[in-house]
């Protein structure tokens, strides 16, 4: 799901009306489920990328030292790579492959819309206790204790 609607989705579902807390305290279970669900289906979007970008890593790691078959080459529509790279030197090619980039990229989006929803999980786990606290406050304050 895209980033900016699970972010709009979230500010919709902050907010809590005042007037209605036993109604808001009744929706936490499905908001829970609806955040879990996004959360688990981005863990195994973001698995895919990894395996994703492990697999390109090792490609272009075969296609920067020569070690590449002309099969793999062909297949990839790449060129033979014309340099001898010294094994120091490595990480400047591939951190600046731009493949391995874009697969790089993907990965960190969807690290950040993992990091993004757990938060929402923890702040839903924690939401029946500002109703409950909200409850409590206006008793208080209408001599209700």
């Amino acid at each position: 799901m895209d980033f900016d609607k699970i972010k709009k989705m979230s500010k919709e579902d902050a907010d809590i009306d005042g007037t209605e807390l036993d109604v808001e305290s009744m929706k936490l279970p499905q908001l829970h489920n609806k955040y879990l669900n996004l959360l688990q289906d981005e863990k195994l979007i973001l698995r895919k990328l990894i395996s994703e970008k492990n697999i390109l890593y090792r490609l272009k790691w075969e296609y920067y030292t020569g070690k590449m078959d002309k099969e793999t080459l062909d297949e990839h529509g790449w060129e033979p790579f014309q340099l001898n790279v010294l094994k120091k030197d490595m990480n400047i090619y591939l951190d600046s492959d731009k493949e391995l980039s874009l697969v790089r990229d993907r990965v960190a989006y969807h690290e950040v819309k993992l990091e993004f929803l757990e938060e929402i999980l923890k702040e839903l786990n924690t939401r029946h206790w500002k109703i409950r606290n909200a409850i409590e406050w206006r008793k208080f304050t209408s001599g209700g204790f």
